[in-house]
Formats: C-alpha cells, structure tokens, sequence
C-alpha cells in the first residue's frame, strides 16, 4: 500500500519539485499552499507524514500544526529558514516530530520521511495480540500507538509516543538526553539534546497532572529521564 503526504508550501516550484520526487518512489502526495488548506485537507483525510513550511498565508506553520495536534498525531516535518534555531525549537514546542532546513537536499527529505515510515511500520508489525501498558490511570495501547489517562484519550505526536513507549517498558531505568535523541531519533539526527527536553515537556503537559510534579515521567538530576508510576513513587 501506498504511503500518503501532505506537502504544505506557497512556493509552488518548491511543491512541485518534492511532489515529482516522492512520486517517484510511489507516494501519493497533495498539496496545500496556505494554512488554512492544509488544516482543512488533514483534517479529511489520514495522511503518513505531512511536511510543513513555516512561513505560509493565512495560517503560518507553527499555527497549522498547533490545530492539527488538536486531532490528529500524524508525524509533521517542519521545513524551516536556514540556521534559524528558533523557528526549530518553535517548531517542536508546537508539536512538530523533526524539522528540515531550506534550502534542502531532496535526497534528505525522502531519506527523513522513509526513516519515520520504518519506525512507523515496525510498530504496525508488532505481534498480534494487543500490547499494553497500564500504570496507575495511564494506559499505552502500544499496537494502536493510543494512550489514555483515566479512560480519556491523550492525543501524542509519533515522537512523544516513541518517548513515552521506550521510558514505560524501561520502568526505573535512566535514559540520559544523549541515549534518547540516539534511540528515538537515531545518531544521524543533526539537532541537538534540546530536541529531546522539548518532547519531554510536552509529554509532561499532556499526561500529567501536574507537569512540575510528574507521577510518570521523573528527572534524575544530572543524568537524565525515567518512568515511575504513582504507586511506586
């Protein structure tokens, strides 16, 4: 079956370009050229992975992908200036699961989507019988990639799940900023270990209670992040 991307950018020769190269490799692909577009397309459709520029009409990036993570947990590439640090860092805050810098090589761009495909797929292809973790009111449907606090569904991006599934079936273990950016975004990945305090906040923020007083996800000073539910605390 055929993967499915959205390419959001109002420069057309940009979208042509990218849309001529992914279908090359037998991707189907739409286009949108404003925010407002790419809100309403996503909405209608379940798209793979969906790249998205920073500097669009009527919706800027960061905005479409704020609404998008409102109802979907679909992986999005920020195409973002060049050496600009904080529309990446932006980007994550927003829930963006990787960024790409223009101007950029085509060859990375298919080489990131296929990466998050593969990490995507390997999920699919997990064993049968559904997997599951339940701490305290946290459950992770780790076959479904769905997690719920109290019975109540918690919408996380691709990375926020990759995260949260690695610490939750390592309960007690440290995990330092360095293993997770290699473990969950691969030793390739050019950004830096900000990338990965970013995601933990975020999670934090949607599976918390109290973000600054976690339950779940816990700080070890000086060394790194680990899983603890309540009951053990």
């Amino acid at each position: 079956m055929s993967r499915r991307v959205l390419v959001v950018d109002d420069e057309k020769n940009i979208v042509k370009g990218v849309t001529y190269s992914l279908k090359q490799d037998n991707m189907a692909v739409d286009a949108a050229y404003d925010g407002e577009e790419a809100v309403e397309l996503a909405r209608r459709n379940d798209y793979d992975i969906i790249l998205l520029d920073v500097m669009l009409p009527k919706l800027t990036g960061f905005e479409v992908c704020q609404q998008i993570r409102e109802f979907s947990g679909v992986p999005i590439i920020m195409l973002t200036a060049k050496g600009d640090d904080m529309d990446k860092i932006l980007g994550l805050e927003y829930g963006a699961d990787d960024y790409i810098t223009k101007p950029f090589n085509i060859l990375e761009v298919k080489a990131r989507i296929k990466a998050i495909m593969r990490r995507t797929e390997r999920a699919e292809e997990k064993e049968e019988k559904p997997s599951v973790i339940e701490k305290g009111e946290l459950r992770l449907d780790l076959d479904s990639r769905r997690v719920y606090i109290s019975g109540r569904e918690i919408n996380l991006t691709a990375k926020e799940f990759d995260v949260l599934e690695l610490l939750a079936n390592n309960p007690s273990r440290v995990y330092s900023r360095e293993n997770l950016l290699n473990l969950i975004w691969g030793k390739d990945y050019p950004g830096d270990e900000r990338t990965v305090d970013v995601h933990i906040r975020r999670l934090r923020e949607k599976i918390e209670n109290s973000p600054s007083n976690p339950h779940y996800v816990h700080t070890k000073w000086g060394v790194g992040y680990y899983f603890q539910d309540q009951e053990k605390k």
